[in-house]
């Protein structure tokens, strides 16, 4: 008998492991166009987009967006200015003003401290028993010295070696002057002393001193000397007599502060003053008695009562 010829292979779907093995041994073929999927409709336009796309679209596309970035920063940057120009100028002026302050302070500066502003006069104001002219050699020291830089140390240092300033006041009037206006002390008489006759003011400062008694200045007689309290007195009350009484006056004596007496040399006359409370009021009625009763007819006035006046 024959052999019966062998069935044909089975036709069944092959098995995953089949499948990834023929995947492994299949040939890669590249794919260079657009793929489409069998069944589908491919959209309008496709082929001409697909006929028009270059290698160097790409880059065009970048340069875009980095330009559309640009602008946006731009815009924003335009946005800031805008909404921020008012703080802006105002800051612009507050340094402008600021600036133009520090140079003015140091241009006046500059000038105050320099040559341009240097002494070249010095002016004496006040002097009636000083000579201005030695005053302003003592001074000289200070010529070609900015204004500004002015010693007051060293002036005060060549003014007291007069003794008639009381106080004095520097005042610089640029580019080149310097003033110095004084005030004298107002002398109230002469004491007696073992070096001869002295010159004092009411404070009992010597002023000068000479041999003979000079000049028209009352002799000042304190019991306990310049520092008492008497002469303390005899100072207010000479203080305050007018020009029309003290002319007259040549001796002035207390031996306390509440017995002040005058003496008008010319007429031999003697005014009872007693303290130097209420002077100017005394000075007053002593001018206006003096008027009417002359000292030549009187021998005693006594106005140690500033409301009553005894004439004897």
């Amino acid at each position: 008998m024959r052999r019966p010829s062998p069935l044909p292979p089975s036709s069944s779907p092959p098995t995953g492991e089949e499948r990834a093995a023929d995947r492994a041994t299949a040939p890669v073929i590249p794919i260079t166009g657009p793929v489409t999927v069998p069944g589908d409709a491919a959209p309008a336009g496709a082929a001409d987009e697909t006929a028009t796309t270059r290698p160097g679209d790409d880059a065009v596309r970048m340069r875009d967006v980095w330009s559309a970035s640009r602008a946006r920063r731009k815009a924003l940057r335009a946005e800031v200015r805008r909404f921020t120009g008012r703080q802006r100028r105002r800051r612009m002026v507050w340094i402008g003003s600021a600036s133009a302050v520090v140079l003015l302070v140091l241009a006046t500066l500059g000038a105050a401290y320099s040559p341009l502003l240097a002494v070249r006069d010095i002016t004496v104001v006040g002097a009636e028993r000083l000579d201005a002219e030695e005053i302003e050699q003592a001074l000289a020291g200070e010529v070609g010295t900015p204004l500004p830089l002015v010693d007051e140390s060293a002036v005060k240092s060549a003014l007291v070696s007069f003794p008639l300033i009381e106080s004095y006041t520097l005042e610089a009037r640029p580019p080149h002057e310097l003033v110095v206006k004084l005030v004298e002390r107002t002398p109230v008489g002469v004491v007696e002393t073992a070096a001869g006759f002295t010159l004092v003011d009411a404070a009992g400062v010597a002023l000068a001193t000479t041999e003979e008694r000079e000049g028209d200045e009352p002799l000042v007689t304190a019991s306990g000397g310049i520092g008492s309290d008497a002469f303390a007195a005899i100072g207010l009350v000479m203080r305050t007599l007018p020009e029309s009484i003290r002319a007259r006056v040549t001796e002035v004596s207390a031996t306390s502060p509440n017995d002040v007496t005058l003496r008008f040399g010319d007429t031999r006359t003697d005014v009872v003053w007693g303290s130097a409370e209420d002077s100017a009021l005394k000075a007053l009625n002593l001018e206006t008695i003096m008027e009417s009763r002359a000292p030549e007819d009187v021998s005693v006035y006594d106005v140690s009562s500033p409301t009553v006046v005894v004439v004897r």
